[in-house]
């Protein structure tokens, strides 16, 4: 852990992280955890989820593993009942899971483009509608609340065959930004992060040859961010005071300038 965040920052809280079965999800819920929080762990790779938790559990964290395919609304709705039993009211969201899928739109590609939204857009939406509500009462009980949401650099940049991911995180950073102006009045703070290039498995699912070589290059000549690196900055995020809310964090490579 950095030393710019407090130890037992983040004690008492109810974390919930979605896409946390790899890469910056995993990341943020191992920290969360060591930072104090108790934290359910969201995706569809049961096994996954297991291991990590078995590794919270061992460096005297709190975790469960809830299976889970954040595109079903039904899926995502049991679990934050089930979350709300086993570890009590949740006051800190990472709505994390989603995809990268890269290619021209001329190549068709419809699959994957309802991939990214179903993944990108409703998962995330669907992680709204199942824990805005708690969010909502936990702050209205006096509690830190807080929804952080993962964006891209891509959402704001013109980057070549990248265009229904960044159409996909564009939605995210703007409907991030709509959130925290209803949720904000009521003490709930909405923030994003929108990494750059981070060494994840998330390249890995690109078909592309191009943009897998561009992302292979920028992997092998500079020394990109690692999980670890978002993770401890989002929850550098939820260890502020109630009353800060950093808003959009863009975090890059200090080599990388596309």
């Amino acid at each position: 852990m950095t030393g710019i965040i407090t130890p037992g920052a983040l004690d008492g809280r109810v974390a919930v992280v979605t896409g946390a079965s790899s890469g910056i999800g995993e990341a943020t819920a191992e920290t969360f955890a060591a930072l104090g929080a108790k934290v359910a762990l969201l995706a569809r790779r049961a096994e996954r989820l297991d291991a990590v938790v078995a590794r919270i559990e061992q460096n005297g964290g709190t975790a469960i593993a809830v299976p889970t395919d954040v595109t079903d609304r039904a899926q995502v709705l049991a679990a934050a009942e089930r979350i709300a039993t086993e570890l009590g009211e949740v006051d800190l969201v990472f709505a994390n899971a989603g995809v990268q899928l890269i290619s021209t739109i001329t190549d068709l590609k419809v699959e994957d483009w309802d991939a990214q939204i179903d993944l990108n857009i409703k998962g995330v939406m669907n992680t709204i509608q199942a824990f805005v509500p708690s969010l909502e009462s936990a702050a209205a009980a006096g509690r830190t609340a807080d929804l952080v949401t993962t964006s891209s650099i891509a959402a704001t940049r013109i980057l070549e065959k990248f265009q229904v991911y960044s159409g996909t995180k564009a939605y995210i950073s703007h409907i991030t930004r709509l959130l925290r102006t209803e949720l904000g009045r009521k003490n709930v703070r909405v923030s994003t992060v929108e990494p750059g290039m981070v060494d994840t498995e998330l390249p890995d699912h690109v078909t592309d040859p191009d943009a897998s070589r561009l992302m292979a290059d920028l992997i092998e000549q500079i020394d990109v961010l690692q999980s670890r690196d978002v993770a401890e900055t989002v929850a550098f995020v939820a260890g502020l005071p109630k009353h800060v809310n950093l808003t959009e964090i863009t975090i890059l490579p200090t080599q990388q300038i596309i």
